[in-house]
């Protein structure tokens, strides 16, 4: 059984499983990567790269009340709309919520047919630095 998928990460995955086109997906995308608030050029360092993407992409993580605030960027525009959706659906969460995440919903937005393999691989380690750094908040509260 699976955790529930947050709230707005749910209504994400329901809005890409509506897309059933590859080129609508990539317009999504495209759509939430314009929305997405320019990071600081200061952010940019390398303790907030995510590893494994063939593009630049870049988060950081805040704790803000209990709650993270993320942040993020990336040179490729397809990439930065998963940046987006991402942020989109994990922006404002505990970090406990944040760890409980599995990284099905991948699957479920039905990107992955839509992405090249080593984009699709990028989306993953987003993911997974995005849960890294909950955790790491996670720890620092429970210490």
């Amino acid at each position: 059984m699976t955790t529930p998928l947050p709230p707005n990460l749910e209504r994400i995955v329901e809005r890409f499983k509506r897309r059933s086109n590859p080129k609508q997906r990539y317009e999504q995308l495209l759509w939430y990567a314009k929305k997405l608030p320019a990071m600081p050029e200061e952010d940019k360092i390398p303790e907030n790269k995510v590893n494994g993407c063939v593009s630049q992409v870049y988060i950081t993580a805040n704790l803000e009340n209990g709650k993270i605030r993320y942040q993020g960027d990336s040179d490729a525009q397809l990439v930065k709309g998963l940046v987006a959706l991402l942020i989109e659906g994990l922006d404002g969460l505990t970090p406990e919520e944040i760890i409980q995440v599995t990284p099905d919903f991948i699957e479920e937005t039905g990107l992955k047919v839509s992405l090249t393999p080593s984009r699709a691989n990028g989306f993953y380690n987003i993911f997974q630095m995005m849960k890294k750094k909950a955790l790491g908040f996670h720890l620092g509260m429970s210490a």
